[in-house]
């Protein structure tokens, strides 16, 4: 487990995105910088010291500086899976309110597609080939979203625990309905005020920027894979407007739908 703190002093090496052609397999390294690993498609089997992992399609896995580590087996011919180098330099002291990202070993990602846009984004900046502060940046978002996944494999059932979870499924399958706080409140036979209380204090989001998100991060999906136009986009995504779509969207990416389907539809690729 790592815990990092948002505030600590990180530094980006680099990144890539491996396709397997089914031929070699994971050189034996042993490293000074941490690597976090996504697998897209297929399972890659990694030895790190003793431990040997197997790390399917939608997992994470966290390799530790120091630590020798190996292929144990050849590339599937479907492997997909994007990697990152980075430094953490730990200051002696810390300030108690740093906020900590507990960040496992390996772990299941809830939103695969979300972290897919995060390693696109990332790799696009780095493409432009300038260091700036933005490459820390969506290192620590996809940190976070590794970290978020681990703490929510077993939520607790205590206090409005349970009644944020379950709204939280509600927004996961609907979305693409018309949604709102009241809509969810009757549907899961509570007070409103009382539902958005316990779910900002679970998910630190309110419903609406919580359906927003998951609105948009479907639109990423469709923009990515589809040629539908502005507009079916937007109605598969609960949008009833593509003014509004157009303005949600901006907010949460930085950017408008058709320069985020310009930008992160390319690859950037290596493969053996």
């Amino acid at each position: 487990m790592l815990d990092l703190s948002i505030a600590l002093p990180i530094k980006v090496q680099n990144g890539g995105l491996f396709i397997s052609r089914g031929v070699g397999r994971h050189p034996a390294r042993r490293l000074r910088s941490w690597e976090i690993i996504f697998v897209e498609k297929g399972t890659l089997t990694i030895q790190e010291e003793e431990h040997i992992f197997q790390v399917r399609a939608g997992e994470s896995l966290l390799l530790w500086p120091g630590r020798e580590h190996v292929g144990v087996e050849d590339f599937p011919i479907d492997l997909k899976f994007y990697w990152l180098h980075f430094e953490v330099n730990t200051p002696a002291r810390q300030h108690p309110l740093l906020t900590q990202l507990a960040i496992p070993q390996q772990t299941t990602l809830h939103d695969p597609q979300y972290l897919i846009s995060l390693f696109r984004q990332f790799l696009h900046e780095q493409e432009k080939l300038q260091r700036n502060a933005s490459l820390e940046f969506i290192l620590l978002l996809i940190l976070q979203q590794i970290s978020l996944a681990a703490q929510s494999e077993e939520p607790k059932d205590e206090g409005g625990t349970a009644l944020a979870w379950r709204a939280q499924q509600v927004i996961h399958t609907r979305y693409h309905l018309p949604l709102s706080t009241s809509m969810l409140a009757k549907e899961l036979h509570c007070n409103a005020d009382y539902l958005g209380r316990v779910y900002r204090r679970v998910f630190q989001l309110t419903l609406t920027e919580a359906i927003h998100r998951q609105r948009v991060r479907a639109a990423e999906k469709l923009l990515s894979n589809h040629a539908s136009s502005l507009k079916e986009v937007a109605e598969q995504c609960g949008f009833a407007d593509v003014g509004y779509f157009r303005q949600i969207f901006r907010k949460h990416t930085g950017l408008t739908p058709a320069a985020w389907k310009r930008r992160y539809c390319k690859e950037h690729i290596n493969s053996a």
